[in-house]
């Protein structure tokens, strides 16, 4: 350590100090205050006499009628309904009625006489 240096900050350190150094005032004391302190309380009296009932109120007139309130404004529309579920499958329908006869065909031609020759070896 530079014990010169802390020497020297020492002895500027006293120098600043003693220049200010300032005189003490001495304010004169305020007066004294004086403060009433109340003494116990007495012993509670005697309670008075109830009062008389007062007078009934005369009744108060009837108020207006109020107005009729605005009429509201409309709903909104509902939502669209589910689809329904798909319909069950329908019978087989009944068999049908057998078709007329057809009409008879022409006769045939009276063909060629066929002629049967075995065969040579």
């Amino acid at each position: 350590m530079n014990y010169t240096a802390t020497a020297f900050s020492m002895a500027v350190l006293a120098v600043t100090l003693a220049g200010c150094t300032r005189e003490v005032a001495v304010a004169p004391a305020p007066p004294p205050v004086v403060v009433t302190v109340p003494g116990p309380a007495g012993p509670a009296g005697v309670p008075g006499v109830a009062g008389a009932p007062g007078l009934t109120g005369s009744t108060g007139s009837t108020g207006y009628t109020g107005e009729t309130g605005a009429t509201g404004t409309a709903g909104r529309m509902g939502n669209t309904g589910d689809t329904g579920a798909a319909g069950a499958a329908g019978d087989t329908g009944a068999t049908g009625s057998t078709g007329d006869t057809g009409a008879t065909g022409q006769r045939g031609k009276t063909g060629d006489t066929i002629v049967v020759v075995p065969a040579t070896r």
